[in-house]
């Protein structure tokens, strides 16, 4: 029996999934397939700059799991600009880490959302108080 594929943890997701050449009409191009985590991994890797170790932890996958997931995502991009082919961004076995963050003061109890991304909210917008936490849920 084969041991079950773990999800990896993705947590960007932009609105953009397809890339092609430039002047090239659909008709005439053949396309590559990048997986959504395959895009994640570029993402944590290339463009932030993260160790495979951290990269991994992010994704909740081994380091080796990362390694492997970063080599084909390389090699699919490598194809597509080499050989010019479109990019098609789809499947993959993820799952999408929540869009906000959600944090509560332990003053007033408010609770808040913030996107990904903005780093560490400097206090409370309710009280203005410096002890928060962030919340699961």
């Amino acid at each position: 029996m084969v041991r079950p594929k773990k999800h990896r943890m993705v947590a960007f997701n932009p609105d953009i999934s397809y890339f092609k050449p430039r002047g090239i009409p659909m008709r005439d191009l053949s396309e590559v397939r990048l997986t959504v985590d395959e895009r994640e991994a570029l993402r944590l890797a290339d463009l932030l700059g993260m160790s495979h170790e951290e990269a991994g932890r992010q994704m909740h996958v081994s380091r080796a799991t990362f390694g492997r997931i970063i080599q084909q995502a390389r090699k699919v991009v490598a194809d597509a600009l080499i050989n010019g082919r479109a990019i098609n961004v789809e499947g993959g076995n993820f799952k999408m880490i929540s869009e906000s963050r959600i944090f509560r003061c332990r003053k007033c109890s408010h609770k808040w959302e913030e996107s990904w991304g903005t780093g560490r909210p400097e206090s409370c917008p309710k009280c203005d108080h410096e002890d928060f936490y962030r919340c699961r849920i």
